[in-house]
């Protein structure tokens, strides 16, 4: 299978050439849809497929808020379902001021 076509923009640090897609897909999945365009999102859709794209979105390692509500959105699941979601949730420090 060919690689995806992806932008620069989340892939400003890394050799694109040196990617290995399959073995690092969920790392790829978290930076297109933190940092990537459009046009990369389309194109790891296509390369992945829909349910493999959720699958990895859900067990990224960290995912800010709003990339996570559009995941919800997208792939019709809840904030809990994500893996990162949870561990934010326990990282949160609890002051009383």
């Amino acid at each position: 299978m060919n690689k995806p076509i992806l932008s620069k923009q989340a892939f400003w640090d890394v050799d694109m050439d040196k990617i290995d897609y399959e073995k690092n897909a969920r790392h790829v999945v978290e930076k297109v849809i933190e940092r990537g365009t459009n046009d990369d999102f389309i194109s790891i859709l296509k390369f992945y497929g829909f349910e493999h794209v959720k699958q990895l979105a859900l067990q990224a390692l960290w995912l800010s808020d709003i990339s996570i509500s559009f995941c919800c959105a997208l792939f019709k699941v809840k904030p809990t379902d994500f893996k990162c979601y949870e561990k934010k949730q326990s990282n949160r420090l609890h002051w009383d001021f």
